[in-house]
């Protein structure tokens, strides 16, 4: 049956894949991945975002461990940025790419996925001809010449430091070399002896101790790009090429013919090669499926990239035109941002209909000639739960015996699999179906499997992810919080007033600002990477005293706040031990209706809530009398 011809934004003109709702989709990416293996090929899913890749990796991993999977993820930063992706991002896609060469050259062919995100496919990445010829290896009892090891990490992106913590770091000690590489779940020693090497062993990050030897480890780059002389050369003339000839004080330039690293530099990554390649060209002839949304996050893609492109263009025709009315063009070149045509660094609208002519879009639905296919999602129970009287697990168990197939529960924690555990078994519900761990919000109905979750059964829940570090909500996280004229206050300097953002050079390098006036007129500028230790002011409103940069003020008056602390703290701890010597009456709940309770709660706990509640349940069964204040911050 011939297709109709792809539309870039309308999935209705595309093969459609019916019947595969979440949980649904990995099984039928498995299924096609098997079937692609016996022709060498690879399957690869495009998912709208980032959220949706790490769910269908989870949910492989599960139903099909025998299929290699691989994610390959897109920067995590605004296009045309000045600041370069973080470290994590750029070892997991130069990761990515590697175990993408890998099965390029593996004889053994396996069933094989890769999957990525509209972001990631959209933007050219390192050629493969340059990531094959970049590797290192240095094998126990062999010889490896120190200064050429050297060499090879700084020009592949390695960051030299005294001691080896995160992936893409080294450090030279006398005959010891550590290094981190970015495919490594642990640092690597070299031991040497002059060029020969004594010992290769894994070493733990955080205490330093070895762990285990290894006979050989094989370096790649954490650098998309490199910064050997052949590459520094290219970009140089390239630079030149499509900017015009450097007239003034340009610190990307300087950096990059100097050979050192350049914060942002990814964003000129194609000026360092001869010519770019895509992700599609790593897993030639792959079968390209995408997500429901994946047409309509292209879209979204293609538009912010034009904005920023747009932006930085106008900003940079704006600063040259200031330049040549003050006949200074030195003064603003060092702060002009040179941005790179999308075209260069991005997917034109043409590539990308031809990369993904044959690409099938997952659809949730049933095909609308009515005949299933796949799956349909699974029951929800919302119709029992709305009634007061409703018998939400005597009609579950009527519901796992109508199913009549293998049956699976995905619960979302520990905690939460027994307590409902519990109920099912009170409920007489017997034999009880599987129940894992999964993150999967709703289940799906399959000819072979049914799948129920959670928030199926009991309602819907918001599941998010947990974040150990906590700071407080009144600490800025984002420029856009703030608007000239506002007070904040800086954890070293107190309370000042936002003017604005500046471009800084410092250290040979750009940064954004947050510029900062004191009392006095006295001004303090603070990059925007460092906008935590800035908190809003929350004083009334008619206050407008500043304090002075520098100034004895701020400290005197933090230094007070402490020691009035102190002496709350003593009167807190006297009635503390006070009320420990006293006894009290212990409480308990029933166990049924209190679980029942928890389970109907429709958010994941947070480890403070789940601490709140378990200090609660102690303290009622124990003998103190209990004295507790618990806030609920919506």
């Amino acid at each position: 049956m011939t297709q109709p011809k792809p539309s870039i934004e309308n999935h209705a003109s595309r093969p459609q894949i019916f019947g595969a709702p979440e949980g649904q989709d990995a099984r039928i990416l498995a299924d096609m991945a098997r079937d692609l293996s016996r022709t060498k090929r690879v399957a690869v899913h495009i998912a709208s975002d980032d959220l949706r890749a790490h769910a269908l990796m989870e949910l492989i991993a599960f139903f099909a461990p025998d299929v290699e999977s691989v994610y390959f993820p897109a920067w995590d930063c605004l296009p045309y940025d000045r600041v370069s992706p973080s470290p994590d991002i750029i070892a997991a896609r130069v990761n990515g790419l590697n175990r993408l060469l890998q099965w390029r050259g593996s004889d053994k062919f396996l069933p094989r996925i890769l999957i990525t995100t509209i972001g990631a496919v959209m933007q050219r990445v390192t050629p493969i001809d340059s990531l094959q010829n970049a590797g290192f290896s240095v094998a126990e009892k062999g010889r490896v010449n120190v200064a050429g090891l050297q060499q090879y990490l700084v020009k592949n992106g390695y960051t030299r430091t005294d001691t080896v913590r995160e992936q893409g770091e080294f450090a030279v000690r006398g005959g010891i070399v550590d290094l981190f590489p970015p495919m490594n779940e642990m640092p690597v020693r070299i031991d040497l002896f002059g060029d020969d090497v004594e010992s290769l062993r894994f070493f733990d990050p955080a205490t330093q101790r070895t762990e285990g030897n290894l006979r050989e480890v094989s370096l790649r780059p954490v650098s998309e790009f490199f910064l050997d002389e052949d590459s520094i050369a290219r970009f140089r003339g390239r630079y030149r090429e499509t900017f015009g000839a450097v007239t003034g004080n340009d610190p990307l330039y300087e950096a990059v013919s100097e050979g050192r690293k350049y914060n942002g530099a990814d964003h000129w990554m194609p000026l360092f090669f001869e010519k770019m390649n895509t992700v599609f060209d790593y897993v030639a002839g792959g079968s390209v499926t995408l997500d429901q949304f994946a047409l309509a996050a292209y879209t979204e893609r293609k538009t912010q990239v034009k904005d920023f492109f747009d932006a930085r263009k106008t900003l940079a025709d704006a600063a040259q035109k200031k330049g040549k009315k003050k006949d200074s063009d030195a003064s603003f070149s060092g702060t002009v941002y040179h941005a790179l045509a999308p075209s260069k660094l991005y997917l034109s609208d043409d590539e990308w209909e031809i990369l993904t002519e044959n690409a099938a879009v997952f659809l949730p639905y049933a095909s609308p000639d009515e005949i299933q296919s796949g799956a349909k999602k699974s029951r929800d129970f919302g119709d029992i739960r709305a009634l007061p009287d409703g018998d939400l697990f005597g009609e579950l168990k009527k519901h796992l015996a109508y199913l009549n197939r293998k049956t699976l529960i995905a619960c979302y924690s520990e905690g939460s699999r027994e307590r409902l555990k519990i109920m099912m078994e009170h409920a007489g519900i017997d034999p009880l179906p599987s129940m894992e761990i999964l993150s999967l919000e709703h289940g799906f109905t399959a000819d072979d499997l049914a799948v129920l979750t959670e928030q199926d059964i009991l309602g819907d829940r918001l599941a998010r992810k947990q974040s150990r570090r906590k700071k407080s909500e009144n600490f800025l996280t984002e420029v856009s919080a703030l608007k000239a004229g506002d007070l904040v206050v800086h954890q070293d300097h107190g309370i000042g007033r936002f003017e604005g953002l500046e471009t800084l050079k410092a250290g040979g390098l750009l940064h954004d600002c947050l510029k900062i006036t004191y009392d006095g007129g006295d001004r303090l500028f603070v990059p925007v990477e460092n906008i935590e230790i800035l908190s809003r002011f929350g004083a009334d409103e008619g206050f407008t005293q500043l304090d002075k940069l520098g100034g004895a003020g701020w400290q005197a008056r933090k230094a007070k706040v402490k020691k009035d602390l102190m002496v709350m703290a003593e009167g807190l701890l006297k009635i503390a031990a006070q009320r420990l010597l006293k006894k009290g009456e212990k409480l308990s709940v029933d166990a049924d209706s209190y679980n029942l309770f928890s389970m109907r709660f429709p958010y994941q706990e947070t480890e403070d809530q789940l601490k709140s509640i378990n200090d609660v349940v102690a303290d009622l069964n124990g003998e103190q009398p209990m004295d507790r204040l618990v806030c609920g911050d919506v």
